[in-house]
């Protein structure tokens, strides 16, 4: 008969197999490709979900702030974690009907509905100088006058009044600046003195590296677009061949300033911000301090990450998170930063907020972007237990005349033979660990045979480490203590991983592997390996490995 133990294991394995697919279906999200548009032009809503068989969504509540039209749908079939999973991607181009502050509000998809998104619409610009052609491009820089290693949004916008068959869209280097092109290119539609073109925008970065007249040149564009009726009627072959050439752009590059804080930074604005403080502490645990840098004109590559100065403590830093993006045409940042705070002594704890030094380009002058102080009130360790039951000698005098005595902590009394036999039962334990000790380590079985379990000790001790490792370590050594937790150690995650039968545990290393190698966020990482490895490994039965094979040894005894 199966124990009683594994038989409820094998329970819950089976229900928890049951529930995943329940708690991981249903997923869907909507986005837009731009959030900023100008009235006449359009933006792409994109509707992606996992749900299978699900029709295109109800865009009637749309018609009332946007025209509708351009609808596609797209399916593709991916693999997570050994479980093949389809999703549905449906898209729509939305031009507003009027300005401001418009609302996509929430659509109906199978069995699920979106979340409702914004888009705000600014009047209408002057045409382009060569509206009214068949195509040309369009250059703009966010800044016409810039500093040195300033980085500068460049958007290129192709226009086009007829469909294109072929094409390709050129753009030459600089010299003294690196032009770096950012992220896909955005399609939509504008129409301008009543024709409709569509506008393909590809953003670069800018960054000078010397002062004085910086010339960027005109783009050049060759292509080739369906023809005319008049093409066609009259022979002209179906298609046409399709140029344009863009105009130059000159920006004016002045130097870093004299007496300039170092490292150079120059901004548009820059906002520091606490995301997380704690409030109290304890000596020997980590306190978690999250910090959030907003950078306007600038990348993740120029930002300096900030730092914590805490005096009676060690502080671990994680590397900061970096989220980047075009707003109006200028790149963004976005970086967070994770401390663990460990105090080394009990006491009020003083950390000091950092202090950032960055250049204003619009006002020319330095400026300091800073965060308050705060006092952390840190506990000591835990006390031990008082005893205060009466000590051995008036124990023993208490005793009635029974020969009953008193021990300390034990209620009542008990006899002086009881107390013999303990502390008999315990020399013997003694001698026997001892002996044990002594043992001479086992040589390996040359028959494959499994090796004995480590003892309870040593895995609570690599489960601290690994719960150390979450609170002060990065996600290598992470990683790491999550090896050690088998015994003998894995050689690597994938290894643990093939070890694993707790589809929960195998999720959190996946998702640790993400965060280390693919960007995913660490945060969360952290919290699913805490959660998933909170009472150690959860392997396969041994019964399964331990199957005879039915092919006879090579090498019969």
């Amino acid at each position: 008969m199966m124990p009683r133990s594994r038989g409820l294991s094998l329970l819950l394995l089976s229900l928890w197999s049951l529930l995943l697919p329940v708690m991981a279906q249903a997923q869907t999200r909507a986005w837009l490709d731009r959030d900023r548009v100008e009235l006449g032009e359009t933006a792409t809503l994109n509707i992606e979900t996992d749900q299978a068989g699900v029709d295109a969504p109800d865009w009637s509540p749309l018609d009332r702030d946007f025209a509708v039209s351009g609808h596609t749908s797209s399916r593709r079939i991916e693999s997570v974690n050994g479980r093949t999973q389809a999703r549905v991607l449906f898209a729509v181009a939305l031009q507003p009907r009027r300005e401001g502050l418009v609302t996509v509000p929430a659509l109906r998809v199978g069995s699920e509905r979106t979340q409702p998104l914004t888009m705000t619409v600014s009047p209408a610009s002057t045409a382009p100088a060569r509206a009214g052609a068949v195509t040309f491009i369009e250059a703009e820089a966010d800044s016409q006058q810039a500093y040195v290693q300033q980085a500068i949004g460049y958007v290129l916008r192709l226009y086009y009044a007829t469909p294109l068959v072929s094409g390709q869209l050129e753009q030459p280097q600089p010299e003294g600046a690196s032009l770096q092109r950012i992220g896909n290119d955005l399609q939509y539609s504008r129409d301008i003195d009543g024709r409709r073109y569509t506008v393909v925008e590809r953003r670069f970065l800018l960054i000078p590296e010397r002062s004085g007249t910086l010339t960027v040149p005109g783009a050049q564009f060759r292509g080739r677009g369906t023809g005319s009726f008049f093409d066609d009627v009259f022979g002209g072959g179906g298609s046409r061949t399709l140029r344009a050439s863009g105009a130059p752009r000159f920006l004016e590059i002045a130097p870093i300033p004299d007496g300039a804080p170092q490292p150079w930074l120059p901004l548009r604005g820059l906002d520091v911000r606490y995301l997380q403080t704690p409030q109290s502490a304890r000596v020997g645990e980590a306190a978690t301090v999250v910090m959030e840098l907003r950078a306007d004109g600038a990348t993740g590559a120029q930002m300096v990450a900030p730092d914590l100065q805490v005096d009676g403590a060690q502080v671990f830093a994680e590397p900061p998170e970096i989220e980047e993006h075009f707003d109006r045409g200028r790149p963004q940042v976005r970086l967070t930063r994770r401390f663990s705070i460990v105090p080394a002594r009990a006491g009020r704890l003083e950390v000091r907020g950092p202090q950032l030094q960055w250049w204003d380009v619009r006002a020319g002058s330095a400026r300091t972007a800073s965060l308050p102080d705060f006092a952390l009130e840190v506990a000591g360790e835990a006390a031990p237990p008082v005893d205060t039951a009466p000590t051995a000698p008036a124990a023993a005098a208490s005793g009635d005349d029974q020969g009953w005595i008193r021990v300390p902590g034990v209620q009542g009394e008990v006899r002086p033979w009881a107390v013999a036999t303990v502390l008999f039962a315990l020399l013997w334990l003694g001698t026997l660990m001892w002996a044990l000790h002594r043992r001479p380590t086992a040589k390996p079985d040359p028959s494959g045979a499994a090796t004995p379990p480590a003892d309870s000790a040593s895995d609570a001790a690599r489960l601290r480490r690994l719960r150390l490792a979450l609170d002060t370590a990065d996600l290598g050594e992470v990683g790491d203590a999550l090896c050690g937790l088998a015994s003998p150690p894995a050689a690597d995650l994938d290894v643990l991983r093939a070890q694993l039968a707790d589809p929960a545990q195998r999720a959190a290393i996946d998702a640790l592997q993400r965060a280390r190698w693919a960007g995913g966020d660490a945060a969360a990482a952290r919290s699913a390996v805490r959660e998933a490895f909170a009472d150690g490994l959860r392997r396969p039965p041994a019964a399964a490995s331990a199957r005879p094979s039915p092919l006879p040894p090579l090498y019969p005894n």
